[in-house]
C-alpha cells in the first residue's frame, strides 16, 4: 500500500531532520472519461515544501532534497516498489469510469447555458460583432464554434480562455465579427461531454420585410419632417415684413 510507503519515507526523513508537519498525498489526475490519459502521483512534503514525487508518467521517484534524492535512488532500484506503485495507478485507473459517472451525477442539476448577444467593436473593420457567452460547465474542455448558412466559419473569431467561477464550474466566451446581409443564418454551436448532442443558439438578424418596414417608416418620417419645414420656410416667406399690431 502507497501508506506504507509514505511511513517508511517520513521515518527515514524524519529520523535526520527536526520536522514541524509532514504528509503525504497520492491522487490520479485525469480529463478522459476511461482514464486512459491517467497520471498516478505520490508526493512527500515536510513543513509544506515538496520533498519528493513518483509519476506514473516517468515511472519513478524524484528526489527534491539531497536525502531524497538518495532515497529516491534506492526506490528506484527496488523492484518491489516499482511493482507496487504500478498496481496503484492500475487500482486508481480501473475506478474513474465509476468516478466520472458519479460525478457527472452530483452535477445534473447544474444545467450549462448559452446567452448570444449584439456588441460593439469600434476599432473593428465589420459594422457588426456577435457574442456567444457560455455559462455554468464542467468538466473544462468544451467546443464553441460558429456557423454560417450552416458552414463552420474559421475567420474573423476569437474567444477567451475557459474562465474559472470559483466553484468548479466555467464560464467562456467567443465573438464572431461579420457583415450583416439578407436571409442569411448565423449559428453559436457548443459541444460538451455533459449534453447528449450539441446545443444550437441562432442568431435572429432583421429579415427583409422587417428592413422594408423599418425603411418605409423611416422615409415616412423623412418626409413627414420634410413637409413639416417647407409648411414653416412658406410661413415664414408670407409673414415676413408684417408689423403685427396688438388689438385691445
Amino acid at each position: 500500500m502507497f501508506f506504507s510507503f509514505f511511513s517508511l519515507v517520513f521515518y527515514l526523513l524524519l529520523s535526520k531532520t527536526l520536522a514541524l508537519s509532514a504528509h503525504g498525498m497520492a491522487r490520479c489526475q485525469f480529463t478522459s472519461p476511461d482514464g486512459h490519459d491517467a497520471v498516478f502521483l505520490e508526493q512527500v512534503y515536510i513543513n509544506k515544501l515538496l520533498m519528493g514525487q513518483y509519476n506514473s508518467t516517468t515511472g519513478k521517484l524524484v528526489g527534491y532534497t539531497e536525502r531524497m534524492k538518495e532515497l529516491a535512488d534506492d526506490f528506484n532500484k527496488d523492484k518491489h516498489f516499482l511493482d507496487q506503485q504500478k498496481r496503484n495507478e492500475e487500482r486508481y485507473k480501473s475506478v474513474i469510469p465509476t468516478l466520472f459517472q458519479e460525478a457527472l451525477k452530483s452535477l445534473k442539476f447544474i444545467k450549462l447555458y448559452i446567452r448570444l448577444t449584439s456588441v460593439k467593436d469600434p476599432g473593428s473593420e465589420h459594422p457588426a460583432m456577435l457574442r456567444c457567452s457560455v455559462y455554468n460547465f464542467y468538466p473544462k474542455q468544451i467546443r464553441v464554434t460558429w456557423l454560417r448558412n450552416e458552414k463552420e466559419v474559421t475567420s474573423d473569431v476569437t474567444s477567451t480562455e475557459e474562465l474559472s467561477n470559483g466553484n468548479w464550474l466555467y464560464q467562456i466566451h467567443s465573438y464572431l465579427e461579420y457583415t450583416p446581409t439578407f436571409g442569411e443564418k448565423i449559428t453559436c454551436m457548443v459541444e460538451h461531454i455533459s449534453l447528449m448532442e450539441p446545443i444550437r443558439k441562432n442568431w435572429e438578424p432583421l429579415s427583409e420585410s422587417d428592413w422594408n418596414k423599418i425603411s418605409i417608416g423611416t422615409a415616412g418620417l423623412l418626409f413627414g419632417l420634410g413637409f413639416t419645414t417647407v409648411g414653416l420656410i412658406y410661413y415664414m416667406k408670407n409673414t415676413r415684413g408684417r408689423l403685427l399690431v396688438p388689438t385691445g
